[in-house]
């Protein structure tokens, strides 16, 4: 019996009863019992993620304490419980390399969704420095000045060029 049961309690530990039914009958059940590390699988997930990560069933998990209990006389028992525990055994034990799996292909996805996501942030960051490189390259109309400031032959925009007046100094020009 233990020796079926040896690879199942190496995982998690195991409540093993027996009862008497009536006198010829008894009860045997195996009660595995759960471990931290059963829910862990989903809380790899942020809520970041819940739209993209499918979590692993409530049942799914739960399945892995599922108990089994046999019901025969002694002698019953004494032959079939060796074949049955090892079924029993290796179903569980698929179960737990089945949780272990999604647990990490959860683990991956999760990663690959935060580089995608950074990568994304990356590309938009470094657009929108691209756009403030272009923006500044580029001379604005109005960030040149004007030629009428610097040019004092050019007229003002919307003035008309004044009478020449050569003799007289440029302070000393009549107001308009």
């Amino acid at each position: 019996m233990f020796t079926e049961l040896k690879q199942l309690f190496a995982m998690r530990s195991l409540t093993i009863t027996v009862a008497a039914i009536d006198k010829d009958q008894i009860r045997v059940n195996v009660v595995p019992h759960a471990r931290p590390e059963d829910k862990k699988v989903n809380e790899q997930i942020s809520y970041s993620h819940k739209n993209e990560v499918t979590p692993v069933p409530e049942g799914a998990i739960k399945a892995l304490t599922t108990p089994i209990s046999i019901t025969g006389t002694a002698e019953e028992i004494d032959a079939n419980l060796p074949s049955i525990l090892a079924n029993y055994v290796e179903s569980h034990v698929g179960l737990q390399n089945s949780l272990d799996r999604a647990g990490s292909e959860i683990y991956t996805a999760v990663k690959a969704i935060d580089e995608r996501n950074k990568a994304k942030a990356k590309d938009k960051q470094q657009k929108k420095d691209d756009k403030s490189k272009s923006d500044e390259e580029k001379p604005k109309k109005d960030d040149s000045l004007p030629l009428w400031w610097t040019d004092p032959a050019a007229a003002a925009p919307g003035v008309s060029q004044p009478a020449s007046t050569p003799d007289i100094p440029s302070t000393v020009r009549p107001e308009q």
